[in-house]
């Protein structure tokens, strides 16, 4: 007697089938739009990056692993007849669960993509995405409530910033074609504040998250189509700071408290930080980043 194949393998390989690394997602999209002009927001059916995959899958399989244990489907083109009545079903649990906005968006992505069907639960409707209640902060800011930003919904992009450092408007306008890489390692062409540029040293160590993401894409494609607006990168950009210091003076940070005294820091590693943050003045980086 021959046997089904299970229902987690068979959606394994239709997200393998999904795949489209070193293919330009910004092309793809230009191509659907120049076909109908009127539909402006578009999918290109694909997945574009390991790291969305990662993601993706992750979602997919936990709503697989639900069908199978609430609803005894066993087998992918049962799920497939069943999709719009148990999607629905699985997004409405967790939303009525207090699930984030941004975790319920990314679960019917996963699914709408999976399925291919752009409309899939639509008519489960997603708490809006607000900022009310964030309030930004050096010092570590608590988000709740409504809007909290959830990091892991971002892999991509918070791997490139603890790599980078960089500012949030700086993020915005980096392409492909910024990265470079030589002998003496990776780096990121950015330009800061008052159109000033720098080549920022990605962190030793952190180079694979960053080529990884420019990896077959066109040299003038933005590598981030788009920016959480309600995330905030300064703990990112004081972590990269205190990483890339240690990294070139081999030594330990700065004392946190009382009068920096001469030899207690390493005055040239600290130049050479506040110079890839974006700033000038070695006060800066020591005030602000690594203490």
């Amino acid at each position: 007697m021959s046997r089904h194949q299970s229902v987690i393998r068979a959606a394994i390989e239709r997200l393998d089938s999904k795949m489209a690394i070193g293919q330009s997602r910004h092309a793809a999209k230009a191509e659907i739009r120049a076909e109908n002009p009127r539909q402006w927001s578009v999918s290109t059916g694909k997945m574009h990056s390991h790291g969305t995959r990662a993601t993706y899958q992750q979602q997919t399989l936990k709503f697989v692993n639900w069908a199978r244990e609430e609803h005894g489907v066993t087998r992918l083109e049962v799920l497939d007849q069943r999709a719009p009545e148990l999607a629905r079903t699985w997004l409405q649990q967790h939303k009525d669960a207090g699930y984030s906005p941004y975790t319920l968006a990314t679960q019917r992505s996963a699914l709408r993509l999976f399925f291919g069907n752009r409309n899939l639960a639509q008519d489960v409707a997603l708490p809006s995405r607000a900022r009310e209640g964030i309030t930004h902060s050096r010092g570590g800011a608590v988000r709740s409530g409504v809007g909290e930003f959830q990091k892991e919904n971002w892999p991509e992009l918070m791997r490139f910033e603890q790599a980078v450092g960089l500012r949030r408007s700086e993020l915005r306008g980096i392409r492909v074609g910024d990265v470079h890489q030589t002998k003496g390692g990776v780096t990121v062409h950015a330009i800061g504040k008052g159109g000033k540029p720098r080549d920022v040293p990605v962190l030793p160590g952190r180079e694979k998250d960053v080529l990884r993401l420019v990896e077959g894409r066109s040299p003038d494609e933005r590598i981030f189509d788009r920016l959480p607006s309600h995330a905030d990168f300064h703990a990112e950009r004081r972590a990269y700071a205190q990483e890339l210091y240690k990294h070139l003076s081999g030594r330990p940070l700065p004392p946190k408290e009382g009068r920096l005294r001469a030899g207690s820091y390493d005055s040239a590693a600290a130049l050479k930080v506040s110079q890839a943050l974006g700033h000038e003045r070695i006060d800066v980086a020591l005030s602000h980043y690594l203490r």
